[in-house]
């Protein structure tokens, strides 16, 4: 019989020959390992004809080599050494191996470990137990992989003494005290795409800040929340592997209980209504310009009032005392200052002089940074007004928020003149457009200034488009600025759409007639006489006593 082997080591005339004997087809054509394998299948199919064909030579190199190797007989395998914990018998493994090893000297090995155990009894007792390393050296011969593999280190005793190591360290770590529920904190929901959520703080403008409370995606199904709604609730300090501090509780959304609030009604279902409680400014921490603006272009709860003024007319002061007198006779009301764009440090000085909640982006942010800003602010004050609360947001200036809004917004490929995008002040005017009063309870005011002439295209494109929006306008003129008359308001030019629902019967009809007298001046000398008679009177009802003199 062939062996692929021999086959191999054959050269192609000889494989030939074989094929030729064993009648392959077309051997001639076929090259060698396919000879090879045409042989080998043809000798599996015909053996008989193949053990005729093949040499006696080939057969006797093949079976030579398996008579010359003898299988080597298995020799018996020590038995693993096995120590007891009885002291009687010391020499106990020392016997086993060499009954392992010498099976023929059985009896006299135990008679010689008996004897010598019996007449060393008393001598080891004594004694401390001798190693096993120096019972086993008479057998080393025998048995060398049993010795070797005594001899050779053990690597376990290292690994169990790392274990035992780390154990020993978290059975006497440092005892985790539970902090839950200790921490109450406060902020104004920011919901991500992926459907969680963070509580960001009103330190850092509501944007990205190490005081963000994690919120989960379940609680805000649980609650109803919508992004900008104010939660009060109990958080926890995070764990091993977690960044931020989790919300656990909600004690109050809002201010308000959440299980009332999971069935509140959505902000842009609310039912709108024109302003008919108005905001008293002229009685305490009155100013004259409080004052005017109370006569004049009154501010009612849910105005949305535009302060039109060119530069250096004193805008921010008059917000300034709007918010002062809000806030003084007002105090349900809260009100947010929104400085979008502005100087750092007029952003200081309404921190420190106005009684409200200031929120700024100064002029050195992106104008992503005013965009989020805004939009936060926004729906934070949707959010109380959802749940009967009057909010009255003062912004400053919404020509800079609109600017901003034109930068962020994707080209849509329709430019207005002054490089306005076509598409950009739909924001805007979805912010301004917010205020509102609602029927049944709550009200949202925003009172914001719209600059003029000040030399951009972009400027007078974007007051133009504001300009029939709002239902209060108050004028500043920059001649009387100049004059160093403050405030420097055009009376004449400021109203407020359907004051008569603000004001009272009789105070109505004064004011007409005071329009009637003030309509054959200029503003500058219908500003000089108001600001003269008002220094004279200490309220507005007295004013209006002093016109019939």
């Amino acid at each position: 019989m062939f062996e692929i082997s021999d086959l191999k080591s054959k050269k192609l005339p000889e494989l030939q020959e074989i094929a030729k004997g064993l009648k392959v087809p077309k051997f001639k054509t076929l090259k060698k390992l396919d000879l090879v394998y045409q042989i080998l299948d043809l000798q599996a199919a015909n053996p008989k004809v193949a053990a005729a064909i093949a040499p006696p030579v080939a057969t006797e190199e093949v079976t030579k080599p398996a008579e010359a190797k003898p299988k080597p007989k298995p020799k018996p395998r020590p038995r693993p050494r096995v120590e007891k914990n009885t002291n009687k018998e010391t020499n106990a493994p020392a016997t086993v191996a060499a009954e392992k090893v010498t099976p023929a000297k059985v009896n006299l090995a135990k008679t010689e470990t008996t004897q010598e155990s019996s007449s060393k009894e008393t001598v080891e007792q004594k004694r401390p137990r001798p190693r096993p390393k120096a019972a086993n050296q008479p057998n080393k011969k025998n048995s060398p992989q049993s010795s070797n593999h005594k001899n050779k280190p053990n690597p376990r005793p290292t690994h169990d003494k790392s274990n035992f190591d780390k154990d020993l360290k978290n059975r006497y770590k440092e005892p985790e005290y539970e902090f839950d529920s200790i921490i109450a904190s406060e902020g104004v929901l920011d919901i991500m795409q992926d459907g969680y959520g963070f509580l960001r703080s009103s330190d850092y403008n509501y944007l990205s800040s190490p005081d963000d409370i994690y919120v989960s995606q379940s609680q805000i199904r649980l609650f109803g929340l919508k992004t900008g709604d104010t939660v009060l609730g109990n958080v926890r300090p995070p764990k091993e592997g977690e960044k931020y501090f989790p919300l656990i509780k909600v004690n109050k959304i809002n201010g308000i209980d959440p299980q009332i609030v999971r069935d509140r009604v959505s902000f842009e279902h609310l039912t709108p209504l024109f302003p008919q409680e108005k905001f008293n400014l002229a009685e305490r921490q009155s100013t004259i310009s409080t004052r005017i603006i109370d006569l004049f272009s009154p501010i009612g709860k849910g105005q949305r009032g535009m302060i039109v003024s060119q530069p250096k007319s004193g805008k921010t002061m008059l917000l300034k005392d709007i918010a002062n007198g809000i806030a003084a006779n007002h105090p349900e009301v809260y009100q947010i200052i929104l400085l979008i764009d502005e100087r750092p440090e007029e952003v200081t000085d309404m921190q420190r002089n106005v009684r409200g909640e200031v929120v700024a982006s100064t002029f050195d942010k992106e104008p992503t940074e005013h965009v989020r800003v805004a939009n936060i602010v926004l729906e934070k004050a949707k959010r109380l007004v959802e749940c009967g609360h009057d909010v009255v947001i003062l912004l400053d200036s919404i020509t800079r928020l609109a600017r901003a809004y034109n930068t962020v917004q994707p080209a849509s490929g329709k430019v207005l003149s002054g490089g306005v995008d076509a598409n950009a002040l739909h924001k805007p005017k979805r912010f301004f457009g917010a205020a509102r009063n609602i029927e049944g309870g709550g009200s949202l005011s925003i009172i914001a200034t719209a600059l003029t002439e000040t030399g951009s295209k972009m400027d007078e494109v974007i007051f133009e488009e504001f300009k029939g929006t709002g239902n209060m306008e108050l004028q500043l003129d920059r001649k009387i600025a100049n004059r160093r008359i403050f405030p420097a308001i055009d009376l004449t030019s400021s109203s407020t759409r359907r004051d008569d629902m603000l004001l009272d019967e009789s105070t109505l009809q004064r004011m007409w007639i005071m329009r009637k007298y003030l309509a054959d001046m200029n503003p500058v000398e219908a500003m000089e006489f108001i600001e003269q008679r008002f220094k004279q009177t200490k309220n507005n009802e007295e004013f209006l006593m002093t016109m019939n003199q």
